[in-house]
């Protein structure tokens, strides 16, 4: 590892990890261990790798498999775990998504999605799944009066685009994970729309970027209703935004799409091409893709709670309560960590928004701490991407969000292209960035794409 992050010098990229387990394997008796992931309609993902036969290494072949379960788990959704292969490895997963067990949180994010309960399977290759892919056509609507609409945990933010151009865009502060009344989210949103409904002659489209699962544009699970309780949610979230759309106008055609599929929407607007990985590193990390047909794998892409840090010591998610994952790294919630890492002290008064433009200002004057902090986050990117890579077919890396927002989010993009290029050089991709204003409401922007207008 040429490159260590100085304020995080215990980080022990996922890549690399799994680069010198399987080396290790290679020299010694092994044999070949099969996770398959399966979803809704029975689509599903398999990942095939070689473990150790040895019986005396399976806390490392058990803790390799946990860690990459859970990758697959998060990034394609699902809810039934096959393994095939290997008993221990099989037991081993079968306890961790139980209630009680270390991926409960996992267990029953995922069963209130897909609304089944949760499996762990032991297969022979009888009964091990086929595979089962799926391909969605998304976004790409300019024509008419439309609205697109960011839903952000620190801002929200939403524009007016009339045949494909940009006639207003916003962003305003809002507080939606501290507040418990869901009638605050309602109003909030309805304001949004309705300013900007005001700069354009009608509305013939409304698009939505918001973090979390939906399906059929009902919120399934989404973090900017934390505090508010399970009945209300039922009663006044899950519709929230069918229910807004409909007070803006009769029958007014609506797409509500997770904010990491509208990241990559975006990236692929601006690149012209397909085979994007869209990261936006906002209140947490929102990731998206857009593959090789222009279209959706139908996946989570919820890599904020996938691992990229082997390290078991190293931050702990306070939601998840898992170590090292992606929301830590790529977040607002990095930039702080970091920043407490290197000695800094944060008015605890602050908001993890008002403590992030603390270390952005720190960042206008020059501050060395502020720019190690950026270096770091780069060298987690760096690092980070080729083990994404494992995973999804990539020609293009596009960041977004507030955290690249100024000099920092250049100095992320140019540490981690050189990470890319001294140590991965196999890989061709790299990392790129919109323009200032693209990156903080290019979201929205490509939200207003999502849903054909009215004919």
């Amino acid at each position: 590892m040429k490159f260590i992050p100085q304020l995080d010098k215990n980080f022990r990229p996922m890549v690399l990890e799994f680069k010198s387990y399987t080396k290790e394997v290679e020299i010694t008796a092994n044999k070949t261990l099969k996770i398959c992931v399966e979803r809704n309609d029975g689509y599903n993902y398999i990942f095939e790798y070689k473990i150790f036969a040895d019986a005396s290494r399976a806390d490392e072949n058990n803790r390799m498999a946990e860690r990459l379960a859970k990758t697959i788990l998060w990034l394609v959704g699902g809810y039934k775990i096959y393994v095939l292969g290997d008993d221990g490895v099989y037991e081993y997963l079968k306890k961790a998504y139980t209630n009680g067990g270390i991926r409960s949180f996992d267990k029953n994010f995922m069963e209130r999605v897909y609304e089944n309960a949760f499996e762990v399977v032991k297969c022979d290759e009888s009964t091990f799944p086929a595979e089962k892919k799926c391909s969605l056509s998304v976004g790409g609507h300019l024509d008419g009066c439309r609205i697109g609409f960011d839903a952000g945990g620190s801002d929200r933010k939403v524009s007016a685009v009339i045949d494909g151009e940009v006639v207003y865009s916003e962003e305003v502060v809002w507080f939606p994970k501290i507040n418990t009344d869901p009638d605050y989210h309602y109003n909030e949103i309805l304001t949004a729309m309705k300013t900007a409904a005001s700069k354009m002659p009608r509305v013939d489209a409304i698009g939505v970027s918001s973090a979390g699962v939906y399906v059929n544009n009902k919120i399934m699970v989404a973090s900017l209703f934390l505090k508010v309780n399970d009945d209300d949610f039922e009663k006044k979230v899950k519709n929230m935004y069918i229910d807004v759309a409909r007070e803006m106008g009769e029958d007014i055609p609506l797409e509500v799409a997770n904010d990491g599929d509208v990241t990559a929407l975006a990236g692929a607007i601006d690149l012209n091409d397909n085979c994007v990985l869209g990261i936006a590193m906002g209140t947490s990390e929102a990731v998206g893709y857009i593959n090789d047909k222009g279209g959706l794998n139908g996946w989570l892409s919820e890599l904020a709670f996938v691992p990229v840090d082997y390290n078991d010591g190293s931050m702990v998610d306070e939601w998840s309560g898992d170590y090292g994952c992606g929301v830590k790294y790529f977040s607002q919630d990095s930039v702080i960590k970091l920043a407490e890492y290197g000695g800094f002290t944060f008015d605890e008064k602050l908001s993890p928004a008002e403590k992030l433009k603390v270390i952005q200002g720190l960042m206008k004057d020059g501050d060395p701490l502020a720019r190690q902090i950026y270096e770091d986050i780069g060298t987690y990117l760096g690092y980070t991407l080729p083990f994404y890579a494992m995973f999804y077919d990539i020609k293009h890396i596009l960041l977004l969000g507030r955290v690249t927002s100024g000099e920092g989010g250049n100095i992320v993009m140019d540490r981690a292209n050189q990470i890319l290029a001294e140590e991965f050089p196999e890989y061709s991709f790299r990392v790129e960035m919109p323009d200032e204003t693209n990156r903080r409401v290019g979201q929205s922007i490509a939200a207003a794409s999502l849903a054909a207008s009215r004919k």
